[in-house]
């Protein structure tokens, strides 16, 4: 039986591998459309904020470089890849339990449940090779992958921060608009990881004033796994992620409603902290231990974070900063003035295709974070600690996959939450999610799937469907229900909202992508009447319609196409852009650009795009008013292991003269971004 699972479908197998042998030879390889489109829409629900955390990006590029060997690879380490449903990974380890090593690349499509799509996007990051044991620690040290990265960008444009006002009456950016972003990482087959990074905000000083060490946020760690019953073990800064986000989640997740089977986060217990955030980690030492089908975490941190200190009989916290910017007088005087202390732990059991597990989190702070002044602020009282305690759990059976978490808060507030995807079989894909939030739940670094930002006041259910008739084509639909129990911001009344998405996916052969996209968001928020005295609350609808096409000329030329149109509350707006991608085999230089054109009445009917950029960045920007768009990104490798990479960006509005506002105002209707990154790999 195994032998004919093997045969089956060889010959195009043998299309896929060649495929993959040239996707192999791409470095970095490029972000897939799939990943492009979660991306946009954690930025859309995260208050249009793009997402500090690279670590995806760098996973990608290097194994890329580094297969992952499937007869050796974890489910941490498959999990990196964002590719794999909880379902295919459980049957792929069951399949390797009963079978043993694989045999060669031919057999990865005798697993349930991995079809033809999964096995297109598997290819350039895996190997079959005989298993190596790895147990001499200066082996770890003397064999691995070093990369020093320099990146420099800057706004051409001078902003009215960098204006000193000499009455003193307005602050200003006492520092030069460079950002400057510096990292070192060595990294030894996923088993030993260590390295540093630094960065430089524009506006802040640079070795003088406020910031006489030099850059303004630091960062180290080591990593280190599979030593004996040492599953991982961390220290300096890292990020901790347990259960399904309810009590802790801190890297970063593509579990969302885009794709049916993607609902469920996924993500290693203790991960390295490499990224340019200043808030998402934690700082201070972390271990599981894995004994059988036991598994054990424990992390302690201390660390200073940005805050507001108000005082009145006692002193408190009004407001934790979350921006990182220590520029002006105002945001370097609340640097680093709340002290937190956190501990926390997850205990797991692993069986048979199931597994429970008890989190456990608590964070103390120097002094109390009190409520802010606005009624929907009203259950947001951490005070002097924060902490979260839940039971998370998964089960798979035959093809479904269910999962869950139950938690509650240091004062026994609840929240749950619980899903289910089905194979129903090799042409549909089904999900389902409920979730139930109390108003005054409290979780400091919670990131659920919500539509808020954080899991708090909220209970919705969502269904989710692919449909697969064939191996081009490809459905995608979803609808979630969702409901707010008390206030929200801009939202004066409990209130209820709904969002709709059906998608068409066509893909003829490995040189054409197409698809289109209808969505539709209902959602309450503040509406003022110049007659009435107090504010309306009512839906207002956001509708979208996207086309996109992507086309491979050749093996040198891509080219990219889309073209969206937005309506809320009857305002228009409309996106269309063209990339042309340059990327010639064995050649030292590759490129692309854009040209982009978008109009919109204002920001409601705003538009959010991904755009292209240096080594192990990206930008989501919004756009809104009426303006054209373009950047042009080229990479040289200078020398066989140094790489330069240069950004050039600039936006210009038809319908303004100034850009930006308060310190970030341009006088003028451009604005202009140029970036520089080297990167040495040795």
């Amino acid at each position: 039986m195994r032998a004919g699972c093997i045969i089956l479908n060889s010959c195009f197998f043998i299309f896929l591998l060649a495929d993959a042998s040239l996707a192999q030879k791409k470095l970095p390889p490029e972000t897939s459309e799939e990943i492009q489109r979660r991306l946009e829409e954690i930025t859309a629900n995260n208050d249009d904020e793009t997402p500090d955390d690279d670590s995806y990006l760098q996973d990608l590029e290097y194994f890329s470089r580094h297969p992952i060997n499937l007869n050796s690879a974890d489910r941490e380490t498959l999990q990196r890849l964002f590719i794999l449903t909880p379902a295919q990974l459980d049957h792929f380890f069951s399949y390797r339990k009963i079978f043993g090593a694989f045999v060669n690349l031919y057999e990865i499509q005798a697993v349930p449940l991995w079809d033809v799509m999964t096995i297109r996007k598997l290819l350039p990051f895996i190997t079959i090779t005989s298993v190596e044991s790895i147990t001499s620690i200066r082996k770890r040290f003397a064999g691995g992958d070093r990369t020093l990265l320099l990146r420099y960008t800057r706004v051409l444009e001078k902003s009215a921060g960098y204006t000193k006002d000499t009455s003193g009456r307005r602050s200003y950016y006492p520092g030069s608009p460079d950002k400057i972003f510096l990292r070192y990482k060595y990294n030894f087959k996923n088993k030993l990881q260590y390295g540093f990074s630094a960065e430089k905000d524009a506006g802040e000083q640079f070795f003088k004033g406020s910031q006489k060490s030099g850059f303004d946020f630091y960062s180290a760690h080591l990593f280190v796994k599979d030593i004996g019953i040492i599953k991982s073990l961390v220290i300096g800064d890292f990020a901790v992620n347990f259960g399904q986000g309810l009590t802790q989640w801190q890297s970063l997740s593509f579990a969302g409603p885009g794709d049916a089977m993607f609902i469920k986060k996924q993500g290693e217990k203790l991960r390295p902290y490499t990224s340019a955030g200043e808030v998402l980690f934690n700082r201070g030492m972390g271990i599981t231990l894995e004994k059988k089908r036991w598994q054990g975490t424990l992390f302690v941190s201390f660390r200073n974070m940005d805050a507001t200190l108000q005082t009145d009989t006692i002193d408190f916290v009004s407001s934790i900063r979350l921006s990182g910017y220590h520029r002006t007088q105002s945001e370097t005087t609340g640097k680093n003035i709340l002290k937190q202390t956190g501990f926390g732990g997850n205990i797991q059991y692993s069986g048979d295709g199931y597994r429970i597990g008890i989190n456990a989190i608590q964070y103390n702070f120097s002094d109390p974070i009190l409520k802010g002044g606005q009624l929907y602020q009203e259950f947001i009282i951490p005070g002097k600690k924060s902490g979260n305690y839940s039971l998370d759990y998964s089960l798979t059976y035959k093809n479904l996959h269910f999962f869950g978490e139950a938690a509650i808060d240091n004062n026994i507030h609840y929240a749950f939450l619980n899903g289910i995807a089905i194979s129903v079989n090799r042409y549909a894909d089904f999900s389902m999610l409920h979730r139930s939030i109390s108003r005054d739940y409290i979780s400091l670094y919670g990131s659920a799937f919500t539509q808020s930002t954080t899991p708090v006041n909220e209970n919705g259910f969502y269904t989710g469907i692919n449909i697969k008739p064939n191996d081009v084509l490809r459905i995608d639909a979803y609808a979630d229900i969702f409901s707010f129990p008390w206030l929200r911001y801009r939202v004066d009344a409990p209130s209820s909202g709904s969002e709709y998405m059906i998608q068409l996916n066509y893909r003829p052969n490995r040189n054409s992508e197409f698809y289109l996209r209808y969505r539709k968001t209902d959602k309450a928020i503040n509406t003022i009447f110049p007659d009435l005295p107090l504010s309306y609350v009512g839906n207002k609808s956001r509708e979208s319609f996207r086309v996109h096409a992507t086309l491979k000329i050749n093996r040198t030329y891509t080219f990219r196409t889309r073209a969206e149109v937005t309506r809320y509350d009857h305002k228009p707006g409309f996106l269309i852009y063209s990339d042309l991608l340059y990327k010639p085999m064995r050649k030292p230089f590759s490129g692309n650009f854009r040209l982009q054109y978008f109009e919109t009445q204002d920001y409601d009917s705003r538009v959010y795009t991904f755009e292209n950029d240096v080594l192990y960045s990206y930008s989501i920007p919004v756009f809104y008013g009426k303006g054209y768009r373009y950047y042009l990104n080229v990479r040289y490798n200078i020398l066989r292991h140094l790489s330069l990479w240069t950004r050039i960006a600039q936006t210009r509005y038809l319908d303004r003269n100034t850009t930006g506002s308060g310190l970030d105002k341009i006088d003028g209707n451009t604005k202009t971004e140029f970036k520089c990154e080297l990167v040495w790999q040795f």
